[in-house]
C-alpha cells in the first residue's frame, strides 16, 4: 500500500520544515509529525536555503527566497509497520517564495 501525502499534510511539513530551518542559511536535520489519519511522518533533510534582504518596520532582515534540498528523505509508518508513500520535496512549494525584486 502506498500513503498519499495530502495537501494538508505537505503544508503541515513545510511548516514545521520552515520553523526549523529558522535563520539559517543551511539546515540538516528531521521534523516529525502525525498526520491527521494517525501516520507518523518523518521527513530527513539538507538544504541550503537562499534568502532575500528585506526592509522591516523593526530594520533591516532577510526573508526565504527559497529552500533547495541537497538530499531527503521522507518516512511513514503506522502500527502495521512501515509505508511507501509519494511524498515530493517540489509539492512544499519552498522554491520559489518571494521574487527577487520583491
Amino acid at each position: 500500500m502506498i500513503y498519499s501525502v495530502s495537501t494538508q499534510l505537505y503544508r503541515e511539513v513545510a511548516d514545521r520544515l520552515m520553523e526549523a530551518i529558522g535563520d539559517k542559511g543551511y539546515f540538516s536535520g528531521a521534523v516529525e509529525l502525525n498526520s491527521e489519519d494517525g501516520v507518523a511522518c518523518r521527513l530527513v533533510t539538507s538544504c541550503v536555503v537562499w534568502r532575500t534582504s528585506s526592509g522591516m518596520p523593526e530594520g533591516e532582515g532577510s526573508r526565504v527566497r527559497s529552500v533547495v534540498p541537497v538530499w531527503w528523505e521522507f518516512h511513514t509508518a503506522c502500527a502495521a509497520g512501515v509505508l511507501d508513500n509519494d511524498f515530493s520535496f517540489g509539492e512544499l512549494g519552498l522554491e520559489n517564495l518571494v521574487q527577487p525584486w520583491q
